[in-house]
């Protein structure tokens, strides 16, 4: 389905005739889940790219008042929903614009503070009572659940990168990542932190977005950062501020080189935009391994 301004437009002007003015454009970072649109200065529009992301609004528009409350960065908080229309079949959201920029090493002056900021997000959000939370499912794409949901997809990925990666590294990573479970009540978890869900202003931490797979579980999935965004010395910063054990940790380098197998082998569903960086990735992780042994 084409999702464009045009029928950004019609629905705003269809559902909600006060904003029908206000100009809509693209934002720069769209996203791969959904596409978001400025109206006005104010607002984003938000609208699921597919039927497998659909479920992700009903779930916001509930959840992120309530989590905002204890947080300590802001995070997007909805206005109104849209119902479905203009031949779009899915609800959608308008959500409240939160200024800045999104994460990258260029913008960042000091890494190491970065990684403490994002740190203490993440505690708070793992201390907020969890009760009522929705436990991972195919709402989040199972963050915060078992590793072992994804043993398949890592197996036909170690296959077809046989003889391009050490394999035998991999599998014994992932090995490891499947020998524990969270043996702790289930806690909040973001799903997808990722830089292109941090925003920054001058060079600080100021917002996390995109809670599309929001849920309760094991906070393991919420550490990739460490592999994905780190280089060795912020990672051991980012890891001494999160009081989290071993077995933990050993988990979250599992849902790293999942994500970064099945992209490098370009299984279905994967950006081919990201396979060079997941090259970089399954090199950090398989080093990390190394060094913690």
């Amino acid at each position: 389905m084409k999702i464009d301004t045009a029928l950004a437009q019609a629905l705003v002007r269809e559902q909600f005739p006060k904003w029908a003015d206000l100009p809509i454009a693209p934002v720069a970072n769209s996203g791969w889940d959904n596409r978001t649109f400025h109206l006005g200065d104010q607002m984003t529009i938000r609208m699921p790219s597919d039927a497998a992301y659909a479920p992700q609004v009903g779930k916001e528009q509930h959840w992120l008042p309530i989590l905002a409350r204890e947080l300590p960065l802001d995070i997007p908080i909805p206005v109104v929903l849209g119902e479905p229309g203009c031949g779009y079949p899915w609800q959608w959201s308008i959500y409240q614009w939160i200024n800045g920029e999104t994460a990258s090493s260029e913008k960042i002056l000091d890494m190491g503070q970065f990684s403490k900021e994002l740190a203490r997000f993440l505690l708070a959000l793992q201390k907020i009572k969890a009760r009522g939370g929705p436990p991972a499912g195919a709402h989040n794409f199972f963050r915060g659940g078992p590793l072992v949901t994804y043993d398949a997809e890592v197996q036909r990925a170690l296959n077809i990168l046989s003889g391009t990666i050490d394999t035998a590294t991999a599998q014994s990573i992932w090995e490891t990542a499947l020998s524990s479970e969270w043996q702790k009540p289930p806690v909040w978890v973001h799903g997808d932190v990722s830089p292109r869900n941090l925003l920054v202003e001058k060079s600080r931490l100021v917002a996390v977005i995109d809670f599309g797979c929001l849920g309760v579980g094991d906070p393991a999935c919420d550490l990739v950062m460490s592999w994905t965004f780190f280089d060795r010395s912020v990672r051991k910063v980012f890891r001494q501020a999160l009081p989290l054990d071993k077995a933990t940790w050993a988990r979250a380098r599992g849902w790293a080189l999942w994500k970064a197998l099945i992209v490098y082998a370009q299984l279905p569903g994967t950006d081919p935009k990201e396979r060079d960086n997941s090259s970089r990735v399954i090199e950090e992780v398989m080093a990390d391994f190394i060094s913690d042994r």
